[in-house]
């Protein structure tokens, strides 16, 4: 049977059309303008340790990080910048509080961009003139990092708290500095614990200024509430057209927020599909254990990068027309299951064979898409 395979010709559709902001460069990675959006974290590891911090950058970067961020706040860690920044295969930023000497070190390592945080790096408005230099004669970007756990005491006192139009008062404001000394190569964060008013103040900057925007809930909490607080916030931004390029902090291991992030731009057709799985969420109508079909067959196909949607579904009543809207799916019922491709019924299996079939055939449909086809074949243990 010939099966038309691929992605199709028209691109995905959004919510909005993307704002128009400026473009910038963190090294190879273009943010803003019509660059995609792209993902950022930031390693655990200390910076110091060279090796245990590159390894780090190395699984980020096998789970599709673009940009990241390293820690440096000491002699120990600016020490060590250089030899991250040059054996890095994605872009360096290098976070910078407190001390303004790290913000030159860091230019001088070679890192593609230097995050400073205003509210605490001591007589930063001082400093802005000799950085903007610094910085565009090595053709380094910058982030404006605002954030709510460290805003200027001037503001708090005129706000009482983080309010979004102090986080963005304090954003405008650093914007302008750099501007006053010919320096537009930077981006800007307004983040603050609480969504709704991360949102907002990411609202109110948008209407300010055509600045790149990077988007992030901060000490977003542990993997669950933090994934749930970022998706709602950067659902609502970049549903809108604001955010170029995006953080998920969150208190688990970095490769989470990358697989979360990433996961968020694919939701919204901001980035290519890859593996996606749908799956019932079973009810009194299941006839198989879909939990077990749906794990197992996520188990099998990790790794795959081909764009491929996989249904499967438990019962009779929606199995079959979820089936047959995704590129592969089995609708399952009275111990067996149907196996579609591209919408057509092509095998009917017993229950036990379900995954095995499911694991067979994407792979299949992986070989006829081409070049893109993942290496070996995933294996699957099916009890």
């Amino acid at each position: 049977m010939s099966v038309s395979l691929g992605m199709p010709k028209a691109p995905p559709p959004v919510l909005n059309p993307r704002r128009k902001s400026r473009q910038i460069q963190v090294g190879k990675v273009a943010v803003g303008g019509d660059a995609p959006v792209s993902v950022q974290s930031m390693t655990t590891t200390l910076t110091s340790d060279i090796n245990a911090t590159l390894q780090q950058i190395a699984e980020l970067t096998a789970a599709g990080c673009d940009i990241v961020r390293v820690a440096c706040p000491s002699q120990d860690d600016a020490d060590a910048l250089p030899a991250i920044a040059k054996k890095s295969q994605i872009p360096v930023i290098a976070d910078i509080h407190f001390q303004p000497k790290y913000v030159f070190a860091a230019i001088d390592a070679g890192c593609a961009a230097v995050r400073v945080n205003p509210g605490n790096i001591r007589q930063f408005d001082d400093k802005v003139k000799e950085i903007a230099k610094a910085a565009g004669d090595a053709g380094t970007s910058i982030r404006i990092g605002v954030n709510a756990g460290s805003l200027d005491k001037r503001l708090l006192e005129k706000y009482g708290k983080a309010t979004p139009e102090a986080l963005v008062e304090s954003a405008v404001w650093e914007a302008s500095l750099f501007e006053e000394h010919g320096f537009r190569d930077f981006k800007i964060s307004v983040k603050h614990n609480d969504p709704v008013v991360m949102v907002r103040a990411y609202e109110l900057l948008a209407e300010r200024g055509d600045w790149p925007l990077h988007l992030g809930v901060t000490e977003a909490g542990p993997a669950f509430q933090g994934t749930i607080k970022s998706a709602v916030a950067f659902g609502h931004l970049l549903g809108q057209g604001i955010g170029d390029t995006i953080r998920v902090s969150l208190s688990a291991p970095p490769v989470e927020e990358v697989k979360v992030g990433i996961q968020i731009l694919q939701s919204l057709n901001l980035r290519p599909r890859k593996l996606e799985i749908v799956s019932c969420p079973s009810c009194g109508r299941a006839q198989v254990d879909v939990y077990t079909l749906a794990e197992q067959v996520t188990a099998g196909l990790e790794g795959m990068e081909v764009p491929l949607r996989v249904a499967v579904m438990g019962c009779v009543v929606n199995g079959p027309g979820e089936a047959r809207e995704a590129d592969l799916g089995v609708a399952s019922g009275n111990g067996k299951g149907q196996i579609f491709v591209r919408g057509e019924v092509v095998k009917t299996v017993p229950e036990s064979k379900i995954v095995e079939t499911l694991i067979e055939e994407a792979m299949r449909i992986a070989e006829e898409m081409g070049d893109d086809a993942p290496e070996g074949t995933p294996q699957v243990s099916v009890s």
